[in-house]
């Protein structure tokens, strides 16, 4: 945990001891829709598994290479996770994953102006991220009664008491329009790290994130 938390400071203050031209600084914010992918022997158990809505916020910096292409990067808290649900005749069976995560994406945007002050952005690139804090609800119900209960989730690599693996990397790719400093878009972070703290079987667990994004640059 603390080489990977080291790691992302380093990655975060590299960025910003780096004196670019025109730098600027923003705020993001929006709504996310999170799942994950299960795994044991290249089989996915994950089929039923609904999105779980949530939410990101943060502060960015963008570093302009030329007026096409930049570098942006930044400190966003996002929530990830699920919603499990399935059950038969006499009985059902509810849990769902609320996660906490600080994220750190590196990504190269590109903006082409269509009019005006009106532009379209693209961006892609990695996210490195660390898992902060999270919980599960479960409910179980049926014929013979009703059962219901809130765990902490436990990071680590114990698949005896630990649910997940703190840190967490992948690819975010996307894009939307900006409108005088104003940025609306969507993103999608495939999530390429096996945050699965039980290893047998080949297991493994990779975050999906589908964010409706928006950012506002100040003094642009």
């Amino acid at each position: 945990m603390r080489k990977t938390s080291k790691l992302l400071l380093v990655i975060l203050l590299s960025f910003l001891s780096y004196q670019a031209f025109g730098q600027k600084y923003g705020i993001r914010g929006g709504f996310n829709l999170a799942n994950q992918v299960w795994q044991e022997d290249g089989d996915t158990y994950s089929a039923d598994f609904k999105s779980k809505p949530g939410f990101h916020i943060g502060g960015i910096i963008e570093f302009p290479f030329t007026d096409l292409l930049s570098l942006e990067t930044g400190l966003i808290l996002d929530t990830k996770g699920l919603n499990w649900k399935e059950g038969d005749s006499g009985f059902s069976y509810e849990e769902n994953y609320s996660l906490y995560y600080l994220d750190v994406p590196v990504v190269l945007k590109a903006v082409i102006e269509v009019g005006g002050s009106i532009g379209v952005y693209a961006v892609a690139g990695p996210y490195f991220g660390m898992g902060l804090s999270g919980k599960s609800k479960w409910v179980y119900e049926s014929t013979g009664g009703d059962e219901s209960g809130e765990d902490k989730v436990e990071w680590g690599s114990d698949p005896e008491i630990d649910h997940f693996k703190r840190p967490d990397f992948g690819l975010t790719f996307g894009g939307g329009v900006d409108i005088k400093g104003i940025q609306v878009g969507v993103t999608y972070d495939l999530g390429l790290a096996n945050i699965s703290s039980y290893t047998d079987n080949n297991a493994k667990i990779n975050n999906r994130v589908l964010r409706i994004t928006g950012c506002y640059w100040f003094g642009k």
